[in-house]
């Protein structure tokens, strides 16, 4: 569920807060009136005296020599998704609850899945490349293959987390047939999300376009590795808007440089991505700077989505999107 506003009538008792945000993110996430929303849970203070600290991605790890710099510390509130670079056995030795704003974060990662699609299925990509290279009117249409619907066509989800879930209620209007794999899914489930459970390699072989939304955890490093993804068939199309740990990133360059396959990517193994990359030069690569999630609308999520578990903390209500020591292990 995503927050609109405080879930909870301030109360009488206020929590010290201090932020572990840059100017540009504090503006980013806390504008006027979230801003005011979150003063009103409590003044801001150093982390010296904090019972919470919001974090953002460039938030030093919270390590045991770090924390012995919050003696009062309570919760981290994290205005991204991804915690894994951020906590320490160490906060949950000493129970400090963590949240994170991945819901919020959602709508606009699917969306973002979405648009890769469909541009890589109307051949969008490699039209655009010509005619900035100097292509010809005909010649830039003979470099493309053949252009594809969505309807009709099958698309396989790898992962039904949050953002495989935004995706798939974006996709399943528009008829496709989706197929989906994950592991922590039954067929019950996943065709209540208008998807056949299949497992990966038949997944991969099936569909003309793959979206990847698992999470980055140990299980699924290089889950697509050199053998899987030539398992995709010729002229199908990869979208990455997930995490590069996903893919064998040397085999998927091979793939890429033999022209088999399209991709879509938006994460990288190295970022920002360098200048002298060959995926720069590729007319079958569609690429983004690391910005599936970055729509104003979902900063104001994010936002709101901090300053909302914030206050349900003080209320002592559940959160709704705490991370725990053991669910770290199948989150992103």
């Amino acid at each position: 569920m995503l927050e609109s506003a405080l879930p909870v009538p301030p109360c009488e008792r206020t929590l010290m807060i201090a932020l572990s945000l840059t100017p540009e993110l504090r503006e980013m996430f806390l504008p006027s009136p979230i801003w005011d929303d979150l003063v009103r849970l409590g003044p801001i203070v150093p982390m010296e005296e904090a019972e919470v600290l919001v974090t953002g991605w460039e938030t030093p790890r919270l390590d045991a020599e770090a924390l012995e710099r919050a003696p009062r510390l309570r919760l981290v509130a994290h205005t991204g998704a991804a915690v894994g670079f951020l906590v320490s056995d160490a906060l949950w030795d000493r129970g400090i609850r963590v949240t994170q704003t991945g819901a919020a974060m959602a709508p606009a990662v699917g969306e973002m899945a979405l648009t890769f699609t469909l541009s890589l299925l109307h051949q969008v990509h490699r039209f655009d490349h010509r005619l900035r290279s100097g292509g010809g009117w005909e010649e830039t249409r003979a470099a493309a293959r053949p252009a594809r619907e969505l309807r009709g066509s099958v698309v396989g989800v790898v992962g039904a987390s949050r953002t495989g879930r935004a995706y798939l209620e974006l996709v399943r209007p528009l008829g496709a047939e989706l197929l989906l794999t994950d592991p922590l899914v039954d067929a019950a489930e996943a065709a209540a999300l208008g998807a056949t459970l299949v497992p990966l390699d038949e997944l991969l072989s099936r569909s003309d376009v793959v979206a990847l939304h698992a999470p980055a955890i140990p299980a699924t490093r290089h889950l697509l590795g050199r053998r899987e993804l030539a398992l995709l068939r010729d002229g199908a199309a990869l979208v990455n808007t997930a995490r590069s740990w996903l893919v064998d990133s040397d085999a998927l360059l091979d793939e890429l440089r033999a022209g088999r396959i399209d991709a879509a990517l938006d994460v990288f193994d190295e970022e920002p991505l360098p200048l002298d990359s060959p995926l720069r030069a590729l007319p079958n690569v569609l690429l983004t700077p690391h910005q599936a999630a970055a729509t104003v609308e979902g900063h104001e999520r994010q936002g709101r989505s901090t300053v909302a578990e914030i206050a349900r903390f003080l209320s002592g209500e559940p959160l709704r999107h705490e991370i725990t020591r053991e669910r770290l292990r199948w989150t992103a």
